[in-house]
């Protein structure tokens, strides 16, 4: 696709390929013959075609005029809900979610300006895993930024995960919910979406299906890998045994049953007898001493539901708050504070006053 004619033909064949090209070309104001030439390069689109085009074909203007995708663009990935029952899959808090991702997608256009040519993610769970090393769980959202320069942005307005590049930067955004082991395979599936290149537009549902399977089962493999699960006597198991191993995995019950049924082929009754049971159940009233009891779970729920942003984007915001060339309500919005309790290193505005105003303004 070295043309932009041939770049319009290969996304309407892949967005309204029984649509009729007459139509199209009524829709974005060109005769027919105008747009049959255009396709075939005999004749040049305008802007204004150009751009109508875009709209009609939810495409990437930059990339129907250059052949790239345009690097501020944001392109999002999703963690949708399953219904194991009817096998469906959907995300059913999107369009209210939309606010909160701009905003989110916002704060990084603000903080950087130039484009960042991102490092390649391991592309296999078990990669990722001897990248993020043991106990990786514990501090997951550290971890992936740390070893991985993946962003994780926490709040409680969203309704699901997401994952999403923007500026070259990959970010994944949670809700705040204090689930932490929700969270944990949130963050494990986002990390397949972005390593696997799952955020194309305009894709069939067959694909997406494909893609939601993907990312799920490298979840599955960087969170409970079968050589980590065959260290257990998953038939045998206590209780407090049980709530040691949901502890150092960091899954929920409910996970955990449904892997193993994957991996063996059936729920070992141990393990079923908690499924669909709260794990915080399980962990209160079997989790060993030796891991702090209560005060420790009670902790781990906590940080789960705290607003959390990347330090590095808020002191770029702190950084651009000091030269004037940001202000300070992205920075509040993303503390969740009133822009006006903000104490920040800002220039001094000098007072104008109105005469001298009217002067300089020839009033």
């Amino acid at each position: 696709m070295h043309s932009i004619g041939s770049r319009v033909l290969a996304r309407i064949n892949q967005m309204c390929p029984d649509d009729l090209h007459r139509d199209i070309a009524q829709d974005v104001g060109m005769t027919p013959d105008a747009f049959s030439r255009a396709l075939r390069d005999r004749r040049q689109f305008s802007s204004i075609e150009l751009a109508r085009l875009a709209e009609r074909l939810d495409a990437d203007l930059h990339w129907l005029i250059t052949g790239n995708t345009d690097p501020n663009r944001l392109t999002v990935a999703a963690r949708h809900n399953f219904d194991h029952q009817t096998g469906e899959r959907d995300v059913p808090g999107r369009e209210g979610d939309e606010a909160t991702i701009q905003n989110i997608a916002l704060a990084y256009r603000q903080a950087y300006r130039e484009p960042e040519t991102p490092v390649a993610l391991p592309d296999h769970a078990s990669k990722a895993r001897e990248v993020l090393e043991d106990d990786f769980v514990r501090t997951f959202a550290d971890r992936l930024e740390q070893r991985l320069g993946v962003d994780v942005v926490r709040v409680p307005e969203l309704s699901t995960a997401y994952s999403f590049t923007i500026g070259g930067r990959r970010v994944i955004t949670i809700p705040a919910t204090g689930n932490w082991f929700r969270e944990n395979w949130s963050m494990a599936h986002e990390l397949g979406h972005l390593a696997m290149g799952h955020h194309d537009e305009g894709l069939a549902a067959d694909v997406s299906e494909k893609h939601e399977a993907s990312a799920n089962a490298f979840a599955a493999d960087l969170l409970l890998p079968k050589e980590v699960l065959k260290e257990f006597d998953w038939d045998n198991i206590s209780d407090r045994e049980l709530a040691d191993a949901v502890w150092r995995l960091g899954v929920s019950t409910d996970a955990l049953a449904r892997r193993l049924n994957h991996v063996n082929g059936y729920v070992p009754s141990p393990v079923a007898s908690w499924a669909g049971v709260p794990t915080q159940r399980l962990l209160r009233r079997f989790l060993m001493p030796d891991h702090m009891g209560d005060d420790a779970i009670t902790q781990r729920m906590d940080e789960a539901a705290q607003r959390r942003f990347p330090v590095h984007l808020q002191e770029a915001h702190l950084a651009g708050i000091a030269v004037g060339s940001l202000g300070k309500g992205t920075l509040a919005w993303m503390l969740g504070i009133d822009p006006d309790s903000l104490e920040v290193d800002a220039p001094d505005v000098p007072e104008v006053r109105a005469d001298d105003l009217a002067e300089a303004l020839g009033l």
